[in-house]
This record gives C-alpha cells, sequence and structure tokens, in this order.
C-alpha cells in the first residue's frame, strides 16, 4: 500500500506533461484517464503544443520556474499522491522535474517517456534523452515505454525481446517497467521488476484511433497505484482501461488517426 499524503477522501494524482491542443493525448488524454479510473487530476504544463491529428505545428516549452510554480502550488495546497511524468522534451525541462521530485518527496513516479508523436515528430530533444536516463529514469517507480522507445532507452537493437528490453529498461534504474506492444503483433505487454517478468495478455485492440494510447495506460497505471495497487497489479488494471479505450476509438475525429476514447464518449447517440 502507498502512503497517502492528500487529505481528501479521493486520491490526487499529478500529471507533469505536455498539452495537446487536439485533445488526444498529453495532459488532456491524462486527466480523462485519471477521472475514468476514479481519481483528481491535476497537471504541471511542460510543453504546449499546436497540433491535431495529422500533425505536429508548434511547441513551445513552458518556463522552467513555472513548472516548478505549478508543482509547489498543487503540492503545497492539495497534496499529490502519484505523479505521471509525460512529455519533458528539452534537457532544462529534465532539470526542473527532477528539481520538482526532490519537493514531492517519497510517492510512486509513473514514467511514460515520450519521445514521438502519433504523427512522427519528435517531442524529446536528442541531447535530452541523456538526462532523461540520468536525472529521471533511476526516481522512477514504473516506467512504460513501447518498445520503439524502450530501444532508445536501452540502446538494444531490432532484435531484442521485450523481455530483454524490459529487463535493460529496469537495469537503468526504475524499480519496474512494462514495455507496452501495441507496436508489435502480439500485442502483449510485458512486466518487470527486479525478480520477476512477466507478459501480460488479453485483449489489447490494434485499432487506428489510437492516439492518446500511451498516455491513458501509464496515467490509468498512475491512478490505480495512487489508490493502493501494487505495481503489477496497477499494470494489468491499466492494460484493460487502454485496451478499451483503444476498442472505442473516436476514428470520426480528425482526418489522421483519432483519439482512443477512456470515457466512452462513443456510447452516446450524438444524432
Amino acid at each position: 500500500m502507498i502512503r497517502r499524503v492528500s487529505a481528501s477522501d479521493i486520491p490526487a494524482v499529478l500529471s507533469i506533461a505536455g498539452s495537446d491542443s487536439g485533445g488526444g493525448a498529453g495532459i488532456q488524454a491524462d486527466l480523462k484517464a485519471f477521472a475514468s479510473c476514479g481519481v483528481h487530476g491535476m497537471t504541471a504544463i511542460t510543453a504546449i503544443t499546436a497540433q491535431n491529428t495529422l500533425e505536429v505545428i508548434a511547441i513551445e516549452a513552458v518556463k522552467p520556474s513555472v513548472i516548478v510554480a505549478q508543482v509547489r502550488a498543487v503540492l503545497d495546497d492539495i497534496g499529490v499522491d502519484a505523479v505521471k511524468i509525460g512529455m519533458l522534451g528539452t534537457v532544462e525541462t529534465i532539470a526542473a522535474v527532477d528539481h520538482c521530485l526532490d519537493l514531492l518527496g517519497d510517492i510512486p513516479v509513473i514514467l511514460d517517456p515520450v519521445m514521438v508523436a502519433e504523427s512522427g515528430a519528435d517531442l524529446l530533444a536528442t541531447d535530452a534523452r541523456e538526462s532523461l536516463v540520468e536525472l529521471i529514469l533511476p526516481r522512477t517507480t514504473v516506467a512504460t515505454p513501447n518498445i520503439p522507445e524502450a530501444r532508445i532507452l536501452t540502446g538494444l537493437g531490432n532484435d531484442a525481446s521485450q523481455e530483454s528490453l524490459a529487463a535493460a529498461v529496469v537495469a537503468a534504474g526504475p524499480d519496474f517497467a512494462v514495455v507496452t506492444g501495441g507496436h508489435s503483433e502480439a500485442v502483449v505487454d510485458v512486466f518487470c521488476g527486479q525478480t520477476r517478468t512477466v507478459r501480460i495478455e488479453g485483449p489489447r485492440h490494434k485499432a487506428t484511433s489510437s492516439h492518446g494510447s500511451g498516455c491513458t495506460h501509464s496515467s490509468a497505471l498512475a491512478a490505480f497505484i495512487a489508490q493502493g495497487l501494487m505495481p503489477e497489479d496497477a499494470a494489468r488494471a491499466a492494460r484493460k482501461v487502454a485496451s478499451q479505450a483503444v476498442a472505442d476509438g473516436l476514428d470520426t475525429i480528425g482526418s489522421g488517426p483519432g483519439p482512443v476514447d477512456v470515457l466512452g464518449l462513443s456510447r452516446f447517440n450524438h444524432k
């Protein structure tokens, strides 16, 4: 069980991530996932992106001092039971978030190492990858890279198995890793800790409307850990949430890959 920090009866989870103006990924996806899993969501925005389902048009990094101020604001008044980290983007942002983790203290940290947008745009500068590995990964409770992200983090090639990738991510510092399988034919997640590696199977739908699936998975995992689930159980529960969100994907939103639907909006009759 985690040590609750917030005074409310409802766990409070903080997303430190970028904003997606199209509403499919980033903090917008995080807040929807938090709500669907029954926790109060808060945000510290690291970057503002101008994007839609087709492309990322512009990225503006938030000043490091403002990132820290956002974290201080929610911490001082509300409290934080778990933190989910998403898009960081730059070396300066990573340094600011490293300082934020000092402020947050001993709470679970879930890292979604966002590197590339669904449209293909780079969301993490090449020179920031080393900082992410050196500063943030060792402070992480659960890292949730997809297969391409795990290859970049570990330096392992295309022949490495998901199990090997997950073990190499854990060796880089986090307590646990979940290498998600949305980029593989088997669509299996691999959960790894210091002494146990397991494949998490079950429904995980491949669909054209998958924008925000990684954000949704990591945010759901953070929400379940904030509610007291152990990491492996949280990973299994998060997979179910992300799987359903992909299955319900909103393929009529935009002209590119539509957003996942974690709130079940597709079930409403909008006619």
